[in-house]
């Protein structure tokens, strides 16, 4: 049982998953050289990144952007002509179909995804996809962080990545969230509106298996990783299943739902796993949780607004044909949305970094400042409750002020 979990576990079964898929090493005398150098000093390339980030979090050295981007030795080889990629592409059909679908699981793709479903389809929807997402990511990204499993390793691993390299492997949160909010969609939206139970089935195990594929092929995660993030976040939706309509009932109608729904998760913020070095695995849950927070405050200002712009029943509805004139609308509700969503967080982040690095007397530029916790949680924990209270409340009241929502089908 232990050979076959460290079969799933090794690298080699990623660069075979590459190599198939026309993703190679390039063997370059400078690679070479770098390599027997690091292997001299008895340390390889990930424990050498490791140190860096060590390096980072101590202020013995600073990292050269703001998302902690660590770059490995083995990511690039340096040439005359600057660095290089090590890496050749062989497919570039497979290139672009696994590099675009590691972008769907990104939180930028969700933070911008999950409202566009508020805002076109049903604000009951991205309500619980929210709620499952948070879930599921908070889950995965601290067991990442208990764990300390580490990335398959590069060399033999050609990595595409960079940004998120400095963290730890198990479970894949990629996998993890592409297969909630592919299933959760599913099984959420076949209670609200009429469509092809079987095709919705087959989208949904295409998204979720293309993402969780170009984690291999992206050289993030091992086989292990990914199926171990598709089974816990499995597990979760099964036991989380037959309580979604209570959480709703609750998030709508209980008078402490706002208070909770701020309290808990700037609690698992702050109470977030501590680590030797600095990963954006702290930042990026707390975004994500804070995403849902405000979201759920909005959903319960609106139930006591007495307008939820969810769709109106009797259920599962029909809807409309998609039209050439429904796709522009839909398009101008996007753009109108996602401006107002970039505009308050530029201006939210702007004004609580500064007023926190006054508090603490630290500097606005300062990366490694920006990166404690004591300014890090709080400035990006504000600065996304708002994007979660407009998404909810203003934006689709804008949307009724320019004629792009019809109020007679919501209620």
């Amino acid at each position: 049982m232990w050979g076959f979990i460290s079969y799933l576990n090794s690298p080699e079964l990623v660069v075979s998953f590459q190599r198939c898929c026309g993703l190679v090493q390039r063997e370059r005398d400078s690679f070479i050289t770098e390599n027997r150098r690091v292997n001299t000093n008895g340390s390889d390339p990930v424990t050498i990144q490791r140190r860096r980030a060590e390096q980072v979090s101590n202020g013995t050295s600073r990292a050269h952007d703001t998302n902690s981007n660590y770059k490995s030795i083995s990511s690039q080889c340096e040439h005359k002509d600057g660095p290089r990629p090590h890496y050749e592409v062989r497919n570039w059909l497979f290139y672009f179909l696994f590099v675009t679908s590691a972008a769907l699981g990104h939180e930028v793709f969700y933070i911008s995804f999950l409202p566009c479903i508020h805002w076109n389809l049903d604000p009951f929807l991205c309500r619980r996809l929210v709620n499952v997402w948070a879930v599921v990511m908070y889950i995965g990204q601290v067991m990442k962080d208990i764990l300390k499993l580490p990335r398959p390793p590069s060399p033999p691993v050609v990595k595409l990545e960079t940004r998120v390299d400095a963290e730890y492997g198990l479970p894949s949160t990629h996998a993890m969230a592409a297969t909630a909010i592919s299933f959760t969609l599913l099984l959420s939206a076949h209670e609200r509106v009429k469509f092809p139970f079987e095709l919705g089935l087959i989208v949904a195990v295409v998204l979720s298996a293309l993402v969780c594929l170009s984690r291999l092929y992206t050289g993030m995660h091992s086989v292990l990783d990914v199926i171990c993030g598709v089974v816990i976040s499995a597990v979760i939706m099964a036991l989380s299943y037959p309580f979604w309509g209570t959480v709703d009932l609750l998030q709508l109608h209980s008078p402490v739902s706002p208070i909770v729904a701020l309290a808990l998760p700037l609690f698992l913020s702050y109470k977030y796993p501590e680590l030797d070095h600095y990963t954006t695995t702290r930042g990026d849950t707390t975004i994500i949780l804070a995403c849902s927070a405000g979201c759920s405050v909005g959903y319960w200002v609106n139930e006591r607004l007495g307008l939820t712009f969810d769709l109106a029943g009797p259920f599962p509805v029909t809807l409309p044909p998609l039209t050439l004139a429904a796709v522009g609308l839909g398009v101008a509700r996007f753009l109108v949305g996602l401006a107002m969503l970039v505009l308050t967080r530029q201006t939210v982040r702007w004004a609580s970094l500064r007023v926190l690095c006054r508090i603490y007397g630290a500097s606005v530029s300062d990366v490694d400042a920006r990166r404690r916790k004591e300014i890090e949680v709080p400035y990006k924990f504000s600065t996304y409750v708002a994007i979660g209270l407009v998404n909810s409340i203003m934006v689709n009241r804008v949307f009724v002020m320019m004629g792009l929502w019809d109020l007679g089908n919501s209620v």
